[in-house]
């Protein structure tokens, strides 16, 4: 599959991708059948016209002209409901198709590990999961089933012709070589020029959607004049790729129309001939049904190779989808552990670990925390603290050591039951274009709305959410723009509260909010820790003086632990982050 060869069709990949069809076997015999009887109706209607005029005008007989056209008239209806039930149904299982390879494609992503979203462009995942899916879609709607049903017709069309006159069928196919080689070189050209087609969609994409994102920071820096630039040589060359496929076919249609042509003249000259020779004297009909023939035979190949286009652009979409898919980028989640009572007894033992190889972040990290301790982890940034917390999730996994819960290996649990005892707030919130109430529950259906209002009351944010518009069904919009960064605070607070875990991790959640917010994180964190084994990613001071033991990291190891008192009596590295960020903020 390799996407740079120019290979014309890539049959494994295909096979792939057909595999699909098999839930839909009967609609996809279904489809065929039709592609088969559509075939079958277009070239018995030259045929009739043929009949028709040699024996019915040429020779006059209105009873034979009336009972050919009344059998004309009845192909031609059976003609029409075999076209509409095919596009319906060749749609249909189109879209059947992507639905389950877009499913499987988001449920695939679901479980990759941090690690791949890190490297990963975000543009380029929604290009996989949204446009390249259109794209397999029309494999079957316009490309697959489409040349299967042109290639009968000119298997049928050229069986026909071979019976009606043999030396005028050899003149067409003489002239038939000509095109098909033309068709052979567009579609190589075609495969390798929408190659670059999807990678420039693939990278705008990606662009638009980082500088949306962004917008804040562009406009804050001034780089609109900057970024405009940028775009426009990313558009330009998007539009270099399209122009690309759009120069081969300006050069291709018109040779086959000329082919066509040619054909069609050649025919109606050698038929001509045989008349004015008196060798034939019916081949007013024969003529008429040759040149309808040829367009039968030639227009496929026009359309095979449009068709053959759209059929190419979906393999190369489904190359990337199928990639992803062949990703092995998940968390082996082989853990059989399911514990819905776990204490919160925890212990790192000699932890290393390195988002890159062979550069670690963690050097033998050891420390035990007991079930309902607050601990707190300080340090100075890229210390390694939100790592401890990343390791305590598997969101990656550890380079040698090990991680403990209740004396049980995280390994052993199974992913799912792990994560569910552990509820995370993180200093950036994210929180859905969803209501308030969904952003809270995340729509578990054992999380009630009087649930999420009574925990609300307990740890004192209700109010705030009640004077919101439509209270816990206020929409914050993507993001949650609607709300302060405090107000995305209180939010997150109580999306853990209601998970009720038994580890707690607040990573530096109380940072970066204004005073009023603070003090109500402030009762949030007192009353959410209370009883259970919290972790705390140091921010504020009332936080960390409040903890039964602080752990002080730099570069990756734990240089210091102990309470606060304590570490201050060292005078050592904890003692100096004290003053360097903390004496301020306590005299205030």
């Amino acid at each position: 599959m390799d996407k740079d060869s120019g290979k014309a069709f890539d049959l494994r990949l295909f096979r792939r991708l057909m595999a699909h069809t098999r839930p839909y076997r009967l609609t996809f015999y279904g489809v065929a059948l039709a592609a088969i009887l559509l075939s079958v109706f277009s070239v018995i209607i030259p045929y009739l016209v043929q009949k028709i005029i040699d024996n019915a005008i040429m020779v006059p007989n209105a009873e034979m002209l009336l009972n050919l056209s009344v059998i004309m008239l009845g192909v031609l209806l059976a003609q029409v409901i075999s076209q509409l039930l095919f596009n319906y149904y060749a749609n249909w299982l189109g879209e059947m198709v992507i639905k389950d390879v877009r499913i499987d494609l988001f449920k695939h992503m679901l479980g990759f590990r941090m690690k791949y979203f890190d490297s990963s462009s975000l543009g380029v995942l929604v290009t996989r999961a949204v446009q390249d899916m259109q794209r397999i879609g029309e494999i079957f709607s316009q490309g697959f089933f489409m040349i299967v049903a042109d290639l009968l017709k000119m298997l049928a069309a050229a069986a026909m012709m071979l019976y009606l006159n043999w030396k005028l069928a050899l003149i067409v196919f003489v002239i038939m070589p000509v095109i098909l080689y033309a068709t052979r070189l567009f579609q190589k050209a075609m495969k390798v020029a929408f190659i670059d087609v999807r990678a420039e969609v693939s990278n705008l994409n990606s662009f638009v959607q980082e500088r949306i994102t962004g917008m804040k920071i562009v406009q804050l820096f001034t780089r609109e004049r900057i970024e405009s630039e940028n775009f426009r040589g990313i558009n330009e060359k998007h539009q270099n790729a399209w122009l690309k496929t759009v120069w081969y076919n300006s050069i291709f249609f018109p040779i086959a129309e000329i082919v066509s042509s040619v054909a069609i003249g050649l025919v109606v000259w050698y038929g001509g001939l045989q008349n004015v020779a008196n060798i034939s004297v019916d081949i007013a009909g024969t003529l008429f049904a040759f040149i309808l023939y040829i367009e039968i035979l030639f227009r496929p190949l026009r359309q095979i190779a449009d068709k053959f286009n759209t059929l190419q652009m979906g393999m190369v979409a489904a190359n990337r989808v199928f990639k992803i898919l062949d990703t092995q980028s998940n968390i082996q989640d082989v853990g059989t552990i399911e514990k819905g009572d776990v204490r919160g007894n925890l212990k790192f033992s000699d932890v290393r670990f390195g988002y890159v190889e062979n550069e670690e972040v963690l050097h033998g990290v050891t420390f035990e925390v007991q079930a309902g301790e607050t601990i707190a982890i300080v340090g100075a940034t890229g210390a390694g603290k939100s790592t401890i917390i990343n390791l305590l999730n598997r969101f990656y996994e550890i380079n040698s050591g090990s991680i403990l819960v209740d004396d049980i290996d995280i390994k052993d649990f199974k992913l799912s039951s792990l994560r569910a005892q552990i509820a995370v707030v993180l200093q950036d919130v994210f929180l859905f274009a969803d209501t308030i109430e969904n952003n809270i529950s995340l729509k578990n259906s054992s999380i009630t709305l009087d649930t999420i209002k009574a925990a609300a009351d307990e740890i004192g944010v209700d109010e705030f959410i009640s004077s919101l518009p439509g209270g816990y069904q206020y929409n914050v919009k993507e993001r949650g723009t609607m709300l302060s960064s405090g107000q995305r605070q209180l939010i997150a607070f109580l999306r853990a509260y209601v998970s009720n875990p038994s580890i707690l991790v607040l990573d530096e959640a109380t940072s970066s909010v204004d005073t009023y917010s603070e003090q109500l994180i402030q009762r949030a964190t007192e009353r959410i820790t209370e009883g259970r084994t919290s972790i705390i990613i140091a921010h504020r001071l009332a936080t960390i003086k409040k903890a039964d033991k602080i752990i002080v990291m730099d570069a990756g190891q734990i240089v210091e632990t102990g309470t606060h008192k304590q570490l201050l009596k060292r005078k050592g590295y904890y003692s100096k982050l004290y003053e360097a960020q903390f004496m301020e903020e306590e005299v205030a």
